[in-house]
Parts: C-alpha cells; structure tokens; sequence
C-alpha cells in the first residue's frame, strides 16, 4: 500500500513537471528562436536551416530550466497534496514523513543524473549539429545579404563589396576578394547579377578584371562575363565547437593536462591556458549545479512538517518557498565566482554537500518521532 501511495505522487508530480518543462521550454524556445532568426538569416541561410539549428538548440534550454521546473513542481504538488488532505491518507496508512522524504531525494537525485547527462553529452552534441548544420547549409538567401557600402563576408573566403544595387536587382560597381581554396585574387565588375537556378546559384559578373596575386607575379586580365557558382562556397561559419559545445570527457582531459603537464593541444583553440578558467567554470555547470536538486527536494519537505492548525501555515510556506528560490539565486550566482581562485572553487565544491547535509540532519531530528 505504502509503495502504491507514494507512485501516485510519483505519477502526479512526473505528469506535472513534464508539462511544465514542455509549456516553460516552448516559451523559451520562442524567445530565443527570435534572436537566432538574425543570427542565422544574416549569413543567408533559409527557413528550413533556420528551424533545424533552433530545434538542435532545444536540448541546451532544457538543461537550463530542470532545477527550477522541478522545484515548482514538487512544490505546487505537495501544497496541493496538503490542501486536499492527501498527505493525511500517508500517514494514515504508516508512511513516516522522513520516509516520505528519503523518496523524494532519491527522485531528485535521479533528475540530479538526468541533468547531468543532458548538459554533459546531449546538450553539447546538439548544439555542435547546429554549428555543422550551419555550415554545410547552403546559402539560400544571398540577394538579401548585399547591402549597398558594406562588405560582407557571409561565405567562406570570399569578401563582397558593392557600391550600389539597382532597382531591377543588379548590381554596380562589385569588388570581390577571393582567397578560397588556396586563390590569391581581386575581381572588380562594373555590373552583376545573381541567377537562382533549382541546385545552383549563379553570380554572374560583367565587364571588369581579374587580378591574381600569385606569389612571384600579378596577372590581370579582362573578361566579358565571369560566373561564380556559389552552390561551391560554404558559410563562414567556424566549424571548431565552442567550449559550450565540446563533450564533458573533452574538457575534463583538457582541464587536467593544463592543471598537470601545464600543456596546451597546439591544434585545438579550446585547449588553451587562455581559457583554462572558462573550462572549468563549464564542468562545474554541468556536474556541480545539479547537485542542488536534492537540497530543493529536501527544502520542500518541509512542507508537510508545518502544521495546517498553525496561525503562521501560510506565511511559513511562504519562508520554505522564499528559501528554496534564494538556494536556486545562490546556485546561479556562485557558479560566477567559482573559478577565481582555488578558495572559491573549493568553496563552491563544498557548499552544495554542506547545505544538504546540514538541512537533512535538522529535518531528521524534527520528523524522527513523526
């Protein structure tokens, strides 16, 4: 019986914290999908390559938002539980409090490796697809990125310069640099023109001259007509992952030969003393932070230890709400400070286990005889 009535709380506060993480992670998602839409568009890249990297980028925001869709959830569920005398029927039934309890952390300490796992493999790996989507994405809306007096370097190796664009969509006066795929050269048109054809996209040149700059001599010649299929070029979009998008074991190997050997992978720009702080500061998001999980677990027990006869029920569920929050706050801002010096990396190792710990021995000694 006891084993039955503690699934359906199981069940109940499951139900709620997947639609809660579902409603929040849409509206998130929303809101930083408008700011992707000119992160992606602004290197020319369509609808259907705009829709696929915010979806890769899905992943990273639920990471983000478990430990306080969890503390909602857990708390509304056990006040709503409270209000409808539910949590009378456990102890009716013989279920003590501390056992009640004791559940609830190995819950969270289930979400605890939950999250671990999103922000250490799943997180990373999807918002690294997004990098290479990006870049092996075809540029599909390259009339929209010439811009009249500026110069745009939306495709790899090739930096544009147009001084005007007329009003029938050609171009004047178009200067090119070309240093893709080992070429050295300039080309100057005095008009342009792009043509959509169904696999390729053709940037047809007019009346100018192609200057090589080899490294012995300098060729210029004239043309009539020179066409750039830019089907051939990728977006300039940098295809190492940031160090949000690198995989736990990777930083984990970094950060220990820079603390150790004091060595840096020469041919990795991720791997550098330069970024040594900003490493570890990412391994403690992933693998610390959700530590406080089980602290909110146990804050929001305290719930069912405050007597509804009591005048002051309200306010001090109001305390144990306040409380929990500030924890979350403190989760948060601590990870900023984390890695400024080994006193404060200790610290922050520390503290998550001493808080625990410390709550759970006073919730202990109050529902032992309960």
């Amino acid at each position: 019986m006891k084993k039955l009535i503690f699934q359906k709380f199981v069940k109940d506060t499951s139900i709620f914290f997947i639609l809660m993480c579902s409603t929040v992670g849409l509206i998130v998602w929303t809101l930083q999908a408008v700011n992707y839409f000119d992160f992606v568009t602004q290197d020319g890249h369509g609808l259907k390559t705009y829709f696929s990297f915010i979806l890769y980028n899905f992943p990273k925001i639920i990471h983000r938002i478990i430990p306080f869709i969890f503390f909602i959830s857990l708390f509304y569920m056990l006040v709503n539980y409270d209000f409808k005398n539910e949590l009378s029927i456990f102890w009716i039934h013989g279920v003590t409090k501390i056992d009640f309890a004791n559940k609830i952390i190995i819950l969270s300490i289930i979400l605890t490796i939950l999250q671990i796992s999103i922000g250490s493999f799943f997180s990373p790996f999807y918002q690294f697809k997004g990098r290479e989507l990006l870049k092996n994405s075809n540029i599909d809306f390259f009339t929209s990125l010439l811009k009249p007096g500026k110069f745009i370097n939306a495709v790899e190796g090739l930096t544009i310069f147009i001084e005007k664009k007329n009003s029938n969509g050609t171009f004047s006066n178009i200067f090119i640099d070309d240093e893709s795929k080992g070429k050295n050269r300039t080309i100057y048109a005095k008009n342009g023109v792009i043509i959509d054809d169904a696999d390729k996209k053709i940037f047809k040149l007019f009346n100018g001259e192609v200057i090589n700059n080899d490294k012995s001599k300098i060729n210029v010649f004239k043309f009539d007509q020179i066409d750039f299929n830019l089907a051939e070029y990728s977006s300039n979009t940098i295809l190492v992952p940031k160090i949000q998008e690198t995989s736990s074991k990777e930083l984990l190997e970094c950060s220990y030969r820079l603390y150790i050997y004091k060595v840096e992978k020469v041919y990795d720009t991720r791997c550098k003393k330069s970024v040594h702080e900003e490493i570890n500061q990412e391994l403690l998001k992933r693998f610390y932070k959700p530590l406080y999980i089980p602290i909110i677990a146990i804050l929001c027990c305290f719930i069912f230890i405050v007597s509804k006869n009591n005048s002051s029920y309200s306010k001090n569920r109001k305390i144990i709400f306040l409380i929990t929050f500030f924890v979350l706050l403190l989760s948060e801002a601590s990870l900023r400070y984390s890695t400024i010096s080994y006193l404060a990396t200790t610290m922050y190792l520390v503290i998550p286990w001493i808080i625990f710990i410390t709550i759970y021995i006073y919730f202990y000694n109050r529902t032992k005889y309960v």
